[in-house]
C-alpha cells in the first residue's frame, strides 16, 4: 500500500508534467503553517530557477492543471498578503483545496472521501499498509555489549533498549534482522576472576598442574559471588603490581586455549550469561546471537595475516598498525592499532575479527552499531580498515549509532545516593514503586493491590524505556523518575493512558451491544464530521512513512515522537466528540471503526519500542 505522500505526490507529479515542468519538482511535504494547509507542495520555487518564470505563474498553473479548471483569485488568504493565490475551481480524488500562494507555494487540504477510503485501505492491509521493501537485507544490529561476570548497570540501558528497538523496527519492514549481544567475554577480566579465585580457593583443581582428570560440572561460585569477585581483584590489581601480572598471564594463558583456564571460563561463560537473559529479559529485551569477544578468536591470526599479505599492517614500535587516514579528513585519524608490541590482541582486532565472522556466517547488507557515542573514533578505524581490507564491500553501509549518558537531576552521569554506579534491576525495581504509588493514589482506582502491582510492571518499563527513546539516541538526557511516571505529557504512561481509554470505550460499546469486530468496523469508516476526527484520520495516515523513516534513520524517537502526537490527537477528538452516544449509528459504527484503527497503530507502535500495554490502568 503505497504512502499517503506517494498518493498526493503522483498527483502533482501528472500536473507539473502536463505543465511541461520536470516530475521531480512534485515533492508534497508536510505543511510547516498547519493553520492555513495540512499539506503543501514548494516545487514551483525550485522550478522558477530552472525555467526562468516567476514561482507564483508555476504553482498557478499546477494548480489549473491539478483541478481539471481555471483557477479563481481567491484572494488574501489566512497569513497576509503575501499568500494571497489561487483556489482550485473544482472537486478533485485526493484533495479538497489545492491553492497556490505567494511567492509560490502550493498549500493543499486532502479530500475527507479520500482519506476516510484510506483508513479503510489501512486497516484492511497486512501489517497496515506497510509496503515491504524492494530488495530485502540482511541487517547485523550490534546492541547490548555487557560485560560477564558483572551486573547490568545503567549503563547498559541505552545500548540495550535502543538496539532492542531498531532490530524490532527492521524486522517488521521485512529485513531479515539479527541483533546479536556482542558480550565482553575475553580480556583481561577474565585473567583478574582466575587469580582472584586462586587467591581464595587455591585447593581447586583449576590450580593444580598435576590433574588430569575431568574438570567439575559445577561451577565454583555462584553469580552473587562471582559480582563480588571482580570488583574486588580490579581494585586489587590497581595497588598490586604482582598480581596485575599475574591476571595478565593468566589472560594470554586463557586465550591460548590453557584446558584449566579454560574451564573456569566456561563456568564464568554459564553462570553469567543465565543471569544476564535474565535481566534483558526484565527489559523485553532478546537478542538472536549471543557472541562474544571470544568468538572471534579463531579469525584473528588469519586475519591479521591477510592485513600483512595486502601490505595494509606495518609494524610500529613494536606494535602492528594499519592507517587508515583519508585526504578528504577534517580531524586527524591516527592509525589502527590491530596487536601490542607483546602480541595481545585489542578490542579493535577482536571487532574486526567478529566482522570477518559475521561476513561468513550472514554476509549483512548493512552494519549497525549502537555504542557509547565516545567509542565514535575505535569505530570509525574499525570500519575503515574492515573496508580498505576488503572484509567488507565498500558500498555495505556501517553505521554507529553512538548514544549519549544517562543524567541525573544535577546534570552528571546517574548515580545511586551513595555514588556508586546503580545496578539496572534497582532502578527498574524503583521506577515500578513509583507507579505503583501513583496508581494507587487515585481514589476512584478500581483495580485490586495485586493488579496494580502488575499494571506497574508494564507500565514502569513504558516509563523507563520511554523515557529513553524520546530523546535522540545521540544527546544525553536527564532521568527524571517524576516527569517519566506521569500519566500526561510525552510520556510513556501516557501513552499507555490513551490505549487504555480507547480498550475502555470499546468495550462499553461491545457491552451496549455493539459487535467490535476490526474487519466489519473499519470498513465503514465515513468521512471526518469534524476537524478533530480529521486531524486524527491525518496522523494515522502517516503510520507508513514514520516507520520507514525511522528505521532508515535509525531513529526510534521518531516513533515516540510520532505516538506522541496521534495521542494527543485521539484525545482532542474523544474530548469533542460523543462516540457511544452518537444517535446516527453509522456514525458511530465510523466512529468505533476509527478508534480502533487508531488503537491498532498505537499498539504496533509501542511494540516496535519493545512496550506493551495493560487491559487497565
Amino acid at each position: 500500500m503505497k504512502k499517503i505522500l506517494d498518493l498526493m505526490e503522483q498527483e502533482l507529479r501528472q500536473a507539473f508534467e502536463a505543465c511541461g515542468y520536470e516530475a521531480k519538482f512534485a515533492k508534497v511535504v508536510l505543511s510547516n503553517r498547519p493553520d492555513l494547509c495540512e499539506y503543501q507542495c514548494n516545487g514551483a520555487m525550485a522550478a522558477a530557477k530552472a525555467y526562468k518564470k516567476k514561482p507564483i505563474d508555476i504553482a498557478t498553473a499546477v494548480v489549473e492543471k491539478l483541478t481539471g479548471a481555471g483557477a479563481d483569485a481567491a484572494g488574501a488568504q489566512t497569513g497576509g498578503a503575501d499568500a494571497a493565490g489561487m483556489q482550485s475551481g473544482s472537486a478533485h480524488p485526493v484533495f479538497s483545496e489545492a491553492v497556490a500562494v505567494m511567492p509560490g507555494f502550493i498549500n493543499l487540504k486532502v479530500s475527507g472521501q479520500f482519506l476516510a477510503d484510506y483508513m479503510v485501505r489501512m486497516a484492511a492491509a497486512d501489517k497496515l499498509g506497510l509496503e515491504a521493501p524492494e530488495k530485502p537485507e540482511t541487517v547485523m544490529v550490534d546492541y547490548g555489549g555487557a560485560n560477564v561476570a558483572k551486573p547490568l548497570h545503567v549503563g547498559h540501558l541505552r545500548a540495550a533498549i535502543i538496539g532492542e528497538s531498531i532490530k524490532r523496527m527492521g524486522r517488521f519492514l521485512g529485513h531479515r534482522t539479527i541483533g546479536d549481544v556482542h558480550l565482553g567475554d575475553w580480556g583481561l577480566q577474565m585473567g583478574l576472576i582466575i587469580e582472584e579465585l586462586r587467591d581464595r580457593k587455591p585447593g581447586l583443581v583449576y590450580f593444580d598442574e598435576s590433574f588430569t582428570g575431568e574438570f567439575p560440572a559445577e561451577a565454583p561460585f555462584t553469580i552473587s559471588e562471582l559480582e563480588e569477585i571482580y570488583p574486588a581483584a580490579s581494585a586489587k590489581s590497581k595497588t598490586d603490581e604482582a598480581f596485575k601480572e599475574r591476571a595478565h598471564q593468566a589472560t594470554l594463558k586463557l586465550q591460548k586455549g590453557y584446558a584449566p583456564f579454560r574451564a573456569i571460563w566456561q563456568h564464568i561463560m554459564s553462570v553469567s550469561v543465565e543471569d544476564l537473559k535474565k535481566n534483558y529479559s526484565n527489559l523485553n529485551v532478546e537478542f538472536d546471537l549471543w557472541k562474544g569477544e571470544s568468538d572471534a578468536e579463531p579469525y584473528i591470526a588469519d586475519m591479521i595475516q591477510m592485513l600483512v599479505d595486502k601490505g595494509l599492517a606495518y609494524e610500529s614500535q613494536g606494535a602492528l598498525v594499519v592507517d587508515v587516514a583519508e585526504e578528504t579528513d577534517s580531524k586527524e585519524i591516527p592509525p589502527c592499532l590491530i596487536r601490542k608490541s607483546d602480541g595481545a590482541s585489542l578490542y579493535a582486532t577482536s571487532d574486526l575479527a567478529t566482522i570477518v565472522e559475521r561476513e561468513q556466517d550472514f554476509h549483512p547488507d548493512r552494519y549497525i552499531y549502537v555504542v557509547d557515542k565516545r567509542q565514535g573514533m575505535h569505530f570509525e578505524q574499525v570500519f575503515r580498515v574492515a573496508k580498505k581490507a576488503g572484509i567488507v564491500k565498500q558500498d555495505t553501509p556501517m553505521i554507529f549509532l553512538g548514544f549519549g549518558t544517562m543524567n541525573g537531576k544535577d546534570g552528571k552521569p546517574f548515580k545511586t545516593r551513595e555514588g556508586g554506579v546503580m545496578r539496572l534491576e534497582t532502578l527498574i525495581a524503583e521506577i515500578n514503586e513509583a507507579v505503583y504509588a501513583r496508581i494507587m493514589e487515585d481514589e476512584e482506582r478500581t483495580v485490586s493491590e495485586e493488579e496494580a502491582r502488575r499494571t506497574a510492571g508494564i507500565v514502569g518499563l513504558a516509563a523507563l524505556k520511554y523515557g529513553d527513546l524520546s530523546n535522540q539516541a545521540v544527546k544525553d538526557y536527564v532521568f527524571d523518575i517524576e516527569r517519566f511516571t506521569a500519566f500526561s505529557g510525552n510520556t510513556g504512561p501516557y501513552i499507555l493512558y490513551t490505549i487504555v481509554r480507547i480498550k475502555s470505550i470499546l468495550n462499553k460499546y461491545r457491552e451496549n451491544g455493539g459487535i467490535v469486530s476490526e474487519d466489519a468496523l473499519e470498513k465503514n469508516i465515513l468521512p471526518a464530521a469534524n476537524d478533530s476526527e480529521k486531524a486524527l484520520m491525518l496522523l494515522i495516515s502517516r503510520y507508513n512513512e514514520v516507520l520507514e523513516s525511522g528505521f532508515a534513520e535509525t531513529a526510534p524517537h521518531k516513533i515516540c515522537q510520532y505516538i506522541y502526537e496521534l495521542s494527543n490527537a485521539f484525545n482532542s477528538f474523544y474530548h469533542e466528540t460523543k462516540i457511544l452516544t452518537e444517535p446516527d449509528e453509522a456514525r458511530k459504527d465510523s466512529f468505533i471503526g476509527l478508534i480502533t484503527l487508531a488503537k491498532r497503530v498505537l499498539e504496533t507502535c509501542i511494540g516496535l519500542l519493545g512496550i506493551e500495554a495493560p487491559d487497565r490502568m
